[in-house]
C-alpha cells in the first residue's frame, strides 16, 4: 500500500517525533516537499508532506501560523515537517496551536535528520508500493488468463471479483446479464442496465462510474465502432493500482474472446447458410449431416421462418413490384456475413436481438443473411421468435406515440413471420413468410405472421392501390349513371348480391318491388355489358364493391 504518516513516523532511521494531529497519521502520502516560502500553496498539488525551517516565517506569531496553516490545509498538505535546531531550538507554540487546532500533524525533525533521507524514504515507499502493485497485477493477469482458459469468462469473473474483493458482471451485446460473480451480483447488475445501454451508444473503447451502493466502473468492450459487450466491475472504494491492474487485463481479455466469437460466429453463420440453401432446395437429410450438432436441435423440432427488411429497402421493394411477387422460394445470392450492427443497419440489429434471446435460452438459432434481406430460422415458440415480436410491437408503438409515417425510417424493419414448419417444409415456410412481409410492407405495420393472414379477413387485402383501380374502373359506369339521378343502381346491385340473387329478400331490403329490383339488374347488364349470371362477373363486382366500401371507411 501507498506510505502514509504513520509508517514515515515509524521509520527507525527518521527519528520523527509527532507534536500534533496524531489522530490524523492513517493519511497517504504523495510526495515529500521542501518549501521555506512564506505562501507555498500556488506549487503544491496536494498529498504531500512539507518540510520547512521557518527561515522566512514569524513562527512565533499565533496569527501568521493560523493563516499559514489554514492554506496548507486548504491546499491539501498532508503533514508539516518542522526541523529544530535550524533556526529555532524547538517548534513554536504558535505553530504547534495553530496545526492542532486544523488538525495538520505536524513531526518534529531532528537535526540530525536531513531533509533528504526524509524524501528518500517516502520515494523508497513510493516505488515499493508500485513494484507490489505490478507484481500483484502481473499475478493477477496469469490468475485470470488461466481462469478465462480453463472457465470461460465465467471463470474470469469469478477471478476479477476476488481480485478486486467486490463483484463483476458481463452483459452482451443488447445490454443483457450474462453472467456475474458472485451469483449474488445478479440484482445489482440488473439495475445498471439503463447505464450499459447509455455506455454502448457511445463508440467505444468507451467507460464511465456508477454511483449507489457500490462504486461501479462501467468497461466496453470489442474494437468495432459501438461495443459487443461491457463489462461491470463495483467495489465499496475506487480501485487501487494492483485492482487497476487486474481490470485492465479482464477487459483485454474479454476483448480478445468477443473478437474471438464473431470469427467463430462468421464460420458458424457460413455453415448455417448452407444448411439453408440445403432445406430450401428440399434435401433435409443432407441440411440434417451439414447441421451436426451445431443446428442439428432446430432441425429436430418445428420451427419459424422469419423473414426481414430494413423499411427503406421494403419501399423500394414495393415501387419496384407493386404487387410484391416472387419468382422463387430461396436466397437470391449465397449469404455473406450479417451485416455489422454497430454500422447502423436495422437488420444486423435485429439478428443481435435475436442471436442474444437464443444465447440466454440455450436454444440454437440460424440466422442468414440475403442481400437486403435476413432470413432466421428459430424454434416456434423460443426465445428469439418471442424477441422478434418484442421487438416489432415496440417500433409500432414508438410509431403510434411519434405519430410518425407508418414505414420508410431508415432505422425501422418489415418482418414476415411463418406458420410453424419442419425441415420437409422448409421452402413452402419461406414463400409463407415472403407472402407475410409483402403484407406487412402494404399494411404499414413491422411484422405480420402467415396464420394472421390465412385466419383473418381478405377485406384488408382490399386496400391494395391496383385492387382500388380495378373497382374504380369496374363501377364506374354504374356511378356516373346513378350521379345522373336515373337510379341507385349501386346499392341495389349490393343488395342483390348480398342475398345471393334472391328477389324478394334483397328487394326488401331496398323497400322497392321486386319487378323494380329485377329491371335495375337488367340495366346493371346492359351498362357493364356482362352477365349477372356468371359467377366470376358477381365476384368480381362482390370484390369491387367491398374494396369501395374499405376506402371510404379508410378516408
Amino acid at each position: 500500500m501507498r506510505p502514509t504518516l504513520a509508517s514515515i513516523v515509524h521509520h527507525s532511521a527518521l527519528k520523527l517525533t509527532v507534536r500534533a494531529g496524531e489522530d490524523r497519521l492513517d493519511v497517504p502520502v504523495r510526495w515529500a516537499h521542501v518549501s521555506e516560502l512564506a505562501d507555498p500553496v500556488p506549487y503544491m498539488e496536494g498529498g504531500e508532506l512539507l518540510l520547512i525551517t521557518a527561515l522566512q516565517l514569524d513562527a512565533e506569531d499565533p496569527d501568521v501560523m493560523r493563516r499559514y496553516v489554514k492554506r496548507l490545509v486548504g491546499a491539501g498538505v498532508v503533514g508539516l515537517g518542522f526541523a529544530v535546531g535550524v533556526n529555532y531550538d524547538e517548534i513554536p507554540k504558535a505553530l504547534v496551536d495553530a496545526a492542532e487546532e486544523e488538525g495538520l500533524p505536524l513531526l518534529e525533525v531532528p537535526r540530525r535528520t536531513p531533509f533528504l533521507a526524509i524524501s528518500k524514504a517516502v520515494s523508497a515507499a513510493i516505488a515499493a508500493d508500485q513494484y507490489r502493485a505490478v507484481t500483484a497485477g502481473f499475478a493477477a493477469q496469469r490468475e485470470l488468463t488461466k481462469q478465462a482458459l480453463n472457465d470461460g469468462p465465467e471463470g474470469l469473473l469469478s477471478a476479477l471479483a476476488g481480485q478486486v474483493d467486490g463483484w463483476a458482471a458481463l452483459y452482451d451485446a443488447s445490454g443483457a446479464v450474462v453472467a456475474t460473480a458472485p451469483e449474488w451480483a445478479g440484482r445489482r447488475a440488473a439495475r445498471i442496465i439503463p447505464d450499459v445501454e447509455r455506455l454502448r451508444e457511445r463508440p467505444a473503447p468507451a467507460s464511465s462510474v456508477v454511483g449507489g451502493e457500490d462504486r461501479v466502473e462501467l468497461h466496453s468492450l470489442g474494437t468495432g465502432r459501438r461495443p459487443r459487450a461491457a463489462l461491470a466491475v463495483g467495489t465499496a472504494a475506487a480501485l487501487g493500482t494492483a485492482e487497476r491492474y487486474a481490470v485492465h487485463s479482464a477487459i483485454a481479455l474479454l476483448t480478445l474472446t468477443t473478437e474471438r466469437s464473431r470469427s467463430l460466429h462468421a464460420a458458424e453463420q457460413r455453415i448455417g447458410a448452407a444448411v439453408l440453401r440445403m432445406l430450401l432446395a428440399g434435401q433435409p437429410e443432407h441440411a440434417r449431416t451439414v447441421a451436426g450438432d451445431l443446428y442439428g436441435e432446430l432441425l429436430d423440432a418445428p420451427f419459424r421462418l422469419i423473414l426481414a427488411e430494413s423499411a427503406s429497402a421494403s419501399a423500394a421493394r414495393a415501387h419496384a413490384d407493386g404487387h410484391a411477387r416472387v419468382a422463387a422460394a430461396k436466397p437470391s445470392k449465397a449469404p455473406v456475413v450479417v451485416p455489422d450492427p454497430t454500422n447502423g443497419d436495422p437488420l444486423g440489429g435485429l439478428a443481435e436481438i435475436v442471436e442474444s434471446a437464443a444465447a440466454r435460452s440455450g436454444e440454437s438459432v440460424l440466422v442468414v443473411p440475403d442481400g437486403e434481406r435476413l432470413v432466421v430460422l428459430a424454434v416456434d415458440g423460443g426465445a428469439a421468435v418471442t424477441a422478434c415480436g418484442e421487438y416489432a410491437a415496440a417500433l409500432d408503438a414508438a410509431r403510434i406515440a411519434t405519430r410518425e409515417q407508418p414505414v420508410g425510417e431508415e432505422d425501422e424493419l418489415v418482418v414476415g413471420l411463418s406458420a410453424p414448419a419442419g425441415p420437409i417444409a422448409a421452402a413452402a415456410a419461406y414463400k409463407q413468410a415472403e407472402q407475410a412481409l409483402s403484407v406487412a410492407r402494404r399494411r404499414g405495420r413491422s411484422l405480420v405472421e402467415h396464420e394472421e393472414l390465412a385466419a383473418g379477413s381478405v377485406l384488408p387485402l382490399l386496400a391494395d392501390d391496383a385492387v382500388r383501380a380495378f373497382a374504380d374502373g369496374l363501377l364506374r359506369p354504374l356511378n356516373e349513371h346513378d350521379a345522373t339521378g336515373r337510379g341507385d343502381l349501386v346499392a341495389s346491385l349490393r343488395a342483390w348480391l348480398s342475398r345471393h340473387g334472391q328477389w324478394d329478400a334483397a328487394a326488401a331490403d331496398l323497400g322497392v318491388h321486386r319487378h323494380t329490383l329485377r329491371y335495375r339488374m337488367r340495366r346493371v347488364e346492359e351498362i357493364l355489358g356482362r352477365s349477372l349470371d356468371d359467377p366470376d362477373v358477381r365476384m368480381e363486382l362482390w370484390l369491387a364493391l367491398k374494396a369501395t366500401a374499405a376506402a371510404g371507411a379508410g378516408e
